[in-house]
């Protein structure tokens, strides 16, 4: 799980290298991502996981993630390609796109099923920029 790796950004020497063991809360996330076609798992289960990385984030010092701008991060896939990039390269280049890869993923596969989804759903965050004149008043 070579992305996990960025979790350990500011961890100093507790960070994990190659052929040692992760922490057993992150073999447990491991294990869950790889089983995930054959035990999907409940909506309750995807609220506890994220819960669970919620705690896990929260626990970071808040220089954590900045400390691995230049680390030398390697993603190995199964059909033998190799990146190797830097903590912000990988941040930036590789998790920001497969975030939003599965969240548009996992948009287009509600609209399918017929859940009333639309932009306003998926840009909430951006009423915080919303010129209050400009709302439409009500009829």
């Amino acid at each position: 799980m070579p992305g996990l790796l960025c979790l350990f950004a500011g961890a100093g020497s507790n960070i994990p290298t190659p052929g040692d063991p992760l922490p057993e809360t992150l073999e447990q996330l491991g294990r869950a991502g790889r089983s995930a076609g054959e035990e999907p798992g409940t909506l309750s289960d995807a609220q506890a996981r994220i819960d669970q990385t919620l705690s896990l984030l929260g626990g970071l010092g808040s220089d954590a993630l900045d400390a691995g701008t230049k680390r030398t991060i390697t993603i190995e896939l199964p059909n033998g390609l190799v990146f190797d990039m830097t903590g912000e390269q990988y941040a930036r280049d590789w998790a920001l796109a497969q975030f939003y890869f599965h969240l548009i993923t996992a948009y287009a596969i509600l609209r399918s099923q017929g859940v009333e989804l639309g932009k306003a759903d998926y840009v909430p965050h951006m009423s915080a920029y919303l010129r209050p004149e400009s709302m439409p008043q009500s009829r």
